[in-house]
């Protein structure tokens, strides 16, 4: 059983994100996907929640294409398979307007779901009719609240100002964020510092920030990866995938790793509040058992 979502934030949080099927999935397909992932998360010893994506591309005028159903039914689903506490996540630029976001929460909360991830556009010369994400979260906040859930947004380490974007949010009611799929440690740690400075300069307490790690298996991976907007460094990639060996996995879960415990170490030795959590997530239909992998060494690590 799970706990509570405020309380597994407080205790150096485990969420997995799979994939939801594809909106051209069959029944009987989307099943098998559902029932895996269930299986899966019955089988670990820890998984705190599960992150519920909404997968959209963009055309040139920022107009989405759905690359899913709505993740909502998936996260029931997985609630009631799990009994794990589910997040899902909200592209709130391409809402028509702040009254169809009010009305989508309301309805998310009478589908049974409490926590959601409000999701900007992905370019800042857009004019999306949705409202902001600072904007978003102040209109959400009172009705999950009263649900008894929680608001929570992504961020992005190697965004310029991204510290000052995360003090806003959390301002406006943000109670945690998931990163941008994180591989270098520099990056990761010098935007929870400046954000846990930002926050003690405003008598904020800051809240806790998941460092989204994936498997990297292949160049295929490395490119979308890239296309969801991740930094991969170079020498990042090669180091993984230096040989067609078949031991991909094991590097990229050593490299996952040794992100993780430099930014949990250095924010320690430097005094930051900024409570810091895992996000594993799946990235693609093919990778379920490489986020097991994952998982199985987060779950270990977190839990010594």
């Amino acid at each position: 059983m799970s706990r509570p979502l405020v309380d597994a934030l407080r205790h150096t949080p485990l969420f997995f994100e799979p994939v939801p099927p594809s909106s051209r999935a069959k029944a009987a397909r989307a099943e098998q996907e559902i029932a895996a992932v269930a299986a899966l998360v019955a089988e670990l010893p820890r998984v705190d929640a599960l992150d519920v994506p909404e997968l959209v591309d963009e055309n040139h005028e920022g107009r989405p294409l759905y690359r899913t159903a709505d993740p909502r039914e998936y996260a029931r689903q997985l609630a009631a398979r799990t009994s794990r506490e589910v997040v899902v996540n909200k592209v709130v630029a391409h809402l028509e307007s702040p009254e169809a976001l009010e009305r989508w929460t309301a309805d998310t909360v009478r589908m049974g779901l409490r926590h959601v991830v409000l999701v900007g556009g992905t370019s800042r010369y857009i004019p999306y009719p949705g409202p902001a994400v600072t904007e978003a979260n102040r209109i959400c906040r009172p009705i999950l609240e009263r649900a008894g859930g929680l608001v929570g947004n992504i961020t992005i380490p190697q965004r310029g100002g991204e510290p000052h974007r995360m003090l806003s949010k959390t301002r406006a009611g943000a109670a945690f964020f998931t990163t941008q799929i994180v591989f270098d440690a520099d990056q990761a740690f010098g935007m929870v510092r400046q954000y846990d400075l930002l926050c003690r300069q405003a008598s904020l307490a800051p809240v806790p920030v998941l460092l989204s790690i994936a498997p990297l298996i292949d160049e295929q991976d490395a490119e979308f990866v890239r296309w969801l907007g991740a930094d991969v460094p170079e020498s990042v990639e090669r180091a993984i995938l230096e040989s067609d060996d078949g031991q991909s996995i094991r590097r990229s879960v050593e490299r996952s790793l040794e992100v993780w415990s430099s930014v949990e170490r250095r924010a320690r030795e430097a005094g930051v509040e900024v409570p810091l959590g895992v996000n594993v997530e799946q990235i693609s239909a093919r990778h379920l058992g490489d986020a097991r992998t994952l998982l199985e060494a987060f779950s270990a690590r977190l839990s010594s």
